[in-house]
């Protein structure tokens, strides 16, 4: 006969024992200058960065400087008559992953997910012969299981993932509405949201005092977003945009590791 309280106690222990439950995955989209790399500042350390955006990396240079942020800026560049970057990033991912590199950073992130994305259709326009030229519908379904296929990996990384986005204006087909989230190509801005725990937008917005930068941690109907940590209301709808604040509250550790 089955024991019961034995079988619950032992998936306890194994929800317990999960890395996954003990990180922190998110989404972060927004539009240029509202903070996003910046916020990496506040992650746990030392933070892992692959940077796809030409010089997105600049207003993080002191923490590169110090050592606390890694910045890996050989991706920023690509030529998309000869595109290497998503095989070269896909290649050293794997190597740092065989090498348990991940087990010792606090947070890898990918800056920026849109440029990302767009280097890994490059890589099936490519296979089509069809370099320079718009995507066909047919590339989409590859590209998207490229995608979805590392994304699922990077989250169940022992480290915290955060894939930074720029945002995109679009048109929900069933009501009308218009809405503003993720920039991805095709059905992966639908896709690609429900593979996080997090989704916030970044925004910054200037009044008497200066700019004042915030994450929206909730949908508002315009802007895409959602919480699994702030669940209850822990989480105002938009907090200031500091991630180990957000853990602290949501009851997470925000200790860094060390090397």
């Amino acid at each position: 006969m089955l024991d019961v309280k034995k079988e619950l106690d032992e998936l306890q222990k194994l929800y317990n024992s999960t890395q996954q439950n003990k990180t922190f995955n998110g989404l972060i989209y927004g539009d240029m200058g509202s903070g996003k790399t910046n916020l990496l500042r506040t992650c746990r350390k030392p933070v892992l960065v692959h940077s796809f955006d030409p010089g997105g990396t600049k207003t993080i240079r002191d923490e590169i400087q110090k050592g606390t942020v890694i910045a890996d800026t050989r991706y920023e560049v690509e030529d998309p008559m000869q595109p290497t970057v998503f095989a070269a990033w896909d290649k050293e991912y794997h190597k740092l992953k065989s090498g348990s590199i991940f087990s010792q950073i606090g947070t890898y992130a990918i800056d920026s997910a849109t440029t990302w994305a767009s280097a890994a259709m490059n890589v099936v326009l490519k296979k089509a012969n069809r370099l320079g030229s718009q995507p066909f519908q047919q590339d989409y379904l590859p590209a998207m299981t490229m995608i979805e296929n590392a994304i699922k990996d990077m989250t169940g990384l022992p480290c915290d993932c955060i894939l930074l986005c720029h945002e995109d204006t679009n048109k929900d087909e069933g009501t009308g509405r218009m809405f503003i989230g993720p920039l991805f190509v095709g059905k992966l801005k639908v896709r690609v949201p429900i593979l996080f725990d997090e989704i916030y937008h970044a925004e910054a917005k200037e009044d008497s005092t200066g700019i004042k930068y915030s994450l929206l941690t909730r949908s508002t109907g315009l802007y895409k977003a959602r919480t699994r940590l702030g669940k209850g209301g822990i989480f105002d709808v938009r907090e200031v945009q500091d991630i180990k604040a957000l853990l602290k509250k949501a009851g997470y550790s925000t200790e860094d590791k060390t090397i």
